[in-house]
């Protein structure tokens, strides 16, 4: 009952509220249209059946002259969507930052997000099969099906891969899983999330360990659903973080629990935005997935002996193939990072056959979060990952297909 009073109450509040934060309300073609950017939504379907959106913007209004080619496909991390790519505004954010330096943008949305809970013949609400995956469907299925999109609307031949955090662990995924390596040209990982044996974040070592501890108890697909967007604790949270008090205080405190303080790093009016569209939904499975890379190496789910004998052939999991990552990779990270350890993204770079560069961020607090959020992306990531950009690819004539 004080559930459901809770959730009127926030209806009615959010009805009331004014018109200051129509971005954390909205969705990825009405943020960008809003700032002047054209871009396009995209429906694909995966091998297996998942329906998914994908979003591109083909020229930044900056832009002067022809666009780079091939295109661009970026990947969003953990809980979050394509929407997280516009929360620091179009100064600061890539989906913004990349289209204006004239690159042909591509930014896609995993199953289980709001922007993938479609099935051909799955109901997310009704068939708990539906949220029967985690990041290894993803990076089997989904990346595969954006590239084989990508390349077929632009007639490109390979797309360059730019992935944050689970994002960066899609591609590894893929590579190990699939033939599909060769299809990209350049792999820039951004705090790839890997192995995790290091994690520094409490608060995701209580989350991922207390879903470990309770899957075997959930059945229906309202249990395995965790934080979707448009839930009770998203709504609060966007509800509470849209005040101005409330955003410099308790909702940056929450952010810095999450992972670690940086100071000044998050603009307020970006806190009072990311929080209208995170949490943005992901599979009980999934998250257990990530308890279990709190370990030596990164091995395929572990379903336990019986059922990894009935899948894999074997009592214990495998280990993915990191060595079919085979493909130039660049890799950066920050030092302050408590989710994804700079250990561990070094040992991740001692796997992998052809890492050209592994950057650690110049700011000695830079962070997690700040790969996606932080006012100062334009100086302390951008130009390196430009730079990469620009060795790899050229100027032509763009065939918006």
């Amino acid at each position: 009952f004080s559930k459901y009073t809770i959730e009127q109450n926030l209806t009615s509040a959010e009805k009331a509220l004014d018109d200051n934060l129509q971005d954390s309300r909205s969705n990825f073609i009405s943020i960008t249209a809003r700032y002047g950017y054209i871009s396009e939504e995209h429906t694909v379907t995966t091998q297996d059946g998942y329906i998914l959106t994908m979003f591109r913007i083909p020229k930044g209004k900056r832009c002067i002259g022809s666009v780079r080619q091939p295109p661009v496909l970026l990947m969003h991390g953990f809980l979050v969507n394509s929407d997280s790519w516009t929360d620091a505004g179009p100064l600061a954010s890539l989906a913004y930052l990349l289209p204006d330096a004239c690159y042909d943008l591509w930014i896609g949305n995993v199953r289980g997000t709001d922007y993938g809970r479609r099935h051909v013949r799955l109901d997310p609400d009704t068939d708990s099969e539906f949220w029967n995956h985690t990041s290894n469907e993803m990076g089997k299925y989904d990346i595969p099906a954006f590239i084989d999109y990508i390349l077929n609307t632009t007639s490109s031949n390979q797309v360059i891969y730019m992935g944050y955090s689970q994002g960066a662990r899609l591609l590894i995924i893929m590579c190990s899983e699939t033939d599909y390596c060769s299809k990209v040209k350049l792999f820039i990982g951004m705090a790839p999330a890997v192995r995790l044996l290091y994690t520094r974040s409490i608060p995701l070592r209580l989350l991922v360990n207390f879903y470990k501890l309770i899957l075997p108890l959930l059945t229906s697909p309202f249990e395995l659903e965790v934080l979707p967007k448009g839930g009770f604790i998203q709504r609060l949270a966007s509800y509470v973080c849209r005040d101005y008090a409330a955003s410099a205080t308790i909702c940056k405190v929450v952010l810095d629990l999450i992972d670690s303080y940086d100071p000044l790093s998050v603009l307020t009016q970006t806190v009072r935005v990311l929080y209208g569209h995170t949490p943005a939904d992901s599979s009980a499975r999934n998250i257990v997935f990530y308890s279990q890379n709190d370990a030596p190496t990164f091995n395929k789910y572990d379903y336990g002996a019986a059922k990894n004998l009935e899948i894999y052939g074997s009592a214990a999991p495998p280990l993915y193939a990191l060595n079919r990552t085979t493909i130039p990779v660049v890799f950066l990270y920050g030092r302050n990072d408590y989710l994804v350890d700079p250990k561990d993204v070094m040992w991740l770079t001692t796997q992998l056959p052809n890492v050209l560069e592994t950057y650690q961020v110049r700011s000695p607090t830079w962070n997690h979060l700040d790969f996606t959020y932080s006012q100062f992306i334009p100086l302390q990531i951008f130009p390196k990952i430009n730079q990469y950009l620009l060795k790899y690819t050229n100027r032509v004539s763009l065939n918006k297909g």
